[in-house]
């Protein structure tokens, strides 16, 4: 299970209560993300996240594919890898790693001019006076999220500092811009080459990016995944596995129940 950008992987805990399966489960800290360390480098590369999952997986599993249940960036992780080593992952669960808006290229100098300027001023945490305080403010970020949900989160998502206050258990640098731009030729090309069965879970409360999902763009995105379910996930936000993780347990588990297709053949399923 692959955590999201400025989360950790304690975040999975309620979707793993809820499932009813024997599972055995791993959930990594990304680098600079949780109790992971934080390299040397003021800045972090997309592609670092590929060489650590490879590295987490030949630890764990060695040789034998693997299914992964990610969100958000880890999701877009996931499938970037899914597509460079497709015989290293067995089933996909992407939950809300949708990927970006294409980026032209003439933006790219004021992009790396932005990254400059970032690194050179540097980047700092906020940091809170109580965990109850990062409980509210986890609550604030998502309003459909319970206080005691809040409150298990908190005590993961942050550590005390010597001045008695809490900060986020998130390395500054990753505030940072990313220099390099988003091309969806690249992405596409790596979507298609994903020889696992995919599930994409969509929120049905993150209404604002409707009409990015339902553009022919991202339409044309989906349709290089060669076997690709979808659903959306009614009565929640982005954090699809906190808000409603009773009704996600039983998709993953039916998806993965699901008998692979034989090697070389192409299913497409849409729901």
């Amino acid at each position: 299970m692959l955590h999201g950008w400025m989360d950790v992987s304690a975040s999975f805990q309620f979707l793993v209560d809820a499932l009813v399966g024997n599972w055995r489960v791993f959930a990594p800290d990304w680098r600079g993300f949780g109790l992971s360390e934080r390299p040397a480098a003021d800045c972090y590369w997309f592609a670092d996240y590929f060489a650590d999952l490879e590295a987490l997986l030949d630890q764990v599993v060695g040789d034998a594919p693997v299914d992964l249940i990610a969100h958000s960036m880890g999701g877009n992780v996931a499938m970037i890898y899914a597509g460079v080593r497709p015989q290293r992952v067995r089933r996909l669960i992407n939950l809300e790693g949708i990927g970006l808006q294409g980026v032209p290229a003439e933006q790219a100098p004021d992009r790396y001019a932005q990254w400059l300027d970032e690194l050179r001023a540097g980047a700092r945490m906020r940091d809170y006076e109580s965990l109850a305080a990062v409980a509210a403010r986890l609550m604030q970020t998502n309003p459909g999220l319970s206080a005691d949900k809040a409150g298990f989160l908190a005590r993961h998502w942050s550590c005390p500092t010597p001045q008695g206050r809490y900060e986020i258990l998130g390395d500054p640098a990753h505030k940072h811009v990313n220099p390099v731009i988003y091309r969806v030729d690249e992405i596409t090309a790596c979507w298609q080459r994903i020889a696992a069965p995919v599930l994409l879970i969509l929120a049905g409360l993150v209404e604002p990016r409707r009409a990015f999902l339902h553009a022919e763009p991202f339409q044309r995105r989906l349709r290089a995944v060669r076997s690709l379910s979808t659903h959306t996930l009614e009565g929640a936000g982005h954090m699809v596995h906190h808000d409603r993780p009773e009704a996600l347990a039983p998709l993953i588990e039916t998806f993965l129940a699901r008998p692979l297709a034989p090697t070389g053949a192409v299913t497409g399923v849409r729901a």
